[in-house]
């Protein structure tokens, strides 16, 4: 199927199958977790329950901060069965608070049996480990991969392997579930990109460009993939050079149509890219493509948890 062709303003692709019909804090009563104070690298120096919200703060030698990080737990936590997780990664300009204050996290939740992980990925980490960065280390991808998996793994009732693990993320976190699930095959079953960039190189490597611009400040004139670039570095992180490591997982896009809009102008043909080259593999995949600018869709959040639950192993 050509993606070329001119399309509805709400869409739904499915690839290698064609086009099919568009389908604050709050205060609470703690519940019990087991919360090892040292796992994986990765040490709780604060601990807060709000209702189904376990808020954490830890101190990792990846990050020279202490970042932080939202559990979200189901109602029926408290049954003592084992759940399956969605890592939950952030924007650019924003942190692990983002989808529990602007997006309804707790209500497009409510009820449904998944574990929601929101952790810090910095303001403009862009998921990686830099190659330079001059105030103390920003590597986020070995605290995520390396640190937060294993803890969220010893702390929760989960299920540790993949089949029991997506992940989604909105723009620059869109791009980080991306590179995740291709650097780590076995990690993810799922995932999703909310106006998440899904090529880097394209558009005469514009999102390398805005990743080593916008993180400039953060790593004391350092850049997450070097000037000039580390071309294997680039290589390794791009998704569509990396279409081979999607065989077999649920895949979920969404990107919005106006290309006014100084984000989504370089979003919607990275997306558009990226879903002509899982089309070339025959590797299926949704997408929609939506009116408006660079924004997580309520609705369409709403429908990547529904089928990550659908997708990944059941709580039991």
């Amino acid at each position: 199927m050509s993606l070329d062709r001119s399309i509805s303003r709400r869409s739904v692709f499915r690839g290698a199958g064609g086009l099919a019909a568009a389908s604050v804090l709050g205060a609470g009563t703690a519940l019990a977790v087991n919360t090892p104070a040292h796992a994986a690298g990765l040490n709780v120096i604060e601990h807060q329950t709000y209702g189904r919200m376990e808020y954490y703060k830890v101190s990792t030698p990846s990050i020279a901060w202490n970042p932080r990080i939202n559990v979200l737990l189901p109602d029926s936590y408290a049954s003592g069965r084992r759940y399956p997780v969605l890592y939950l990664l952030h924007g650019g300009a924003q942190n692990f608070m983002k989808f529990d204050r602007e997006d309804d996290i707790r209500g497009l939740t409510a009820g449904r049996d998944l574990i929601v992980v929101m952790p810090d990925g910095g303001i403009a980490g862009w998921y990686c480990n830099p190659v330079t960065a001059n105030l103390g280390p920003r590597n986020w991808e070995t605290f995520h991969i390396e640190e937060l998996i294993p803890w969220v793994d010893a702390t929760f009732r989960t299920f540790p392997e993949q089949a029991g693990r997506a992940v989604s993320g909105f723009s620059m976190g869109g791009f980080g579930a991306l590179k995740y699930t291709a650097k780590y095959y076995g990690h993810f079953a799922s995932v999703s990109s909310h106006s998440g960039p899904a090529s880097i190189r394209s558009i005469n490597g514009a999102v390398v460009h805005w990743a080593n611009a916008s993180s400039t400040v953060d790593l004391g004139g350092g850049t997450v993939y070097g000037i000039p670039w580390d071309q294997a570095r680039v290589s390794a992180d791009n998704p569509v050079e990396r279409i081979e490591s999607y065989r077999g997982k649920r895949i979920f896009l969404v990107s919005g149509t106006d290309y006014f809009d100084a984000n989504e102008h370089f979003v919607l043909p990275t997306q558009r890219e990226f879903a002509a080259a899982l089309d070339g593999a025959g590797i299926r995949y949704e997408r929609h493509e939506e009116p408006g600018g660079h924004f997580v869709r309520r609705e369409r959040l709403q429908q990547d948890i529904d089928g990550v639950i659908a997708h990944l192993r059941k709580a039991g």
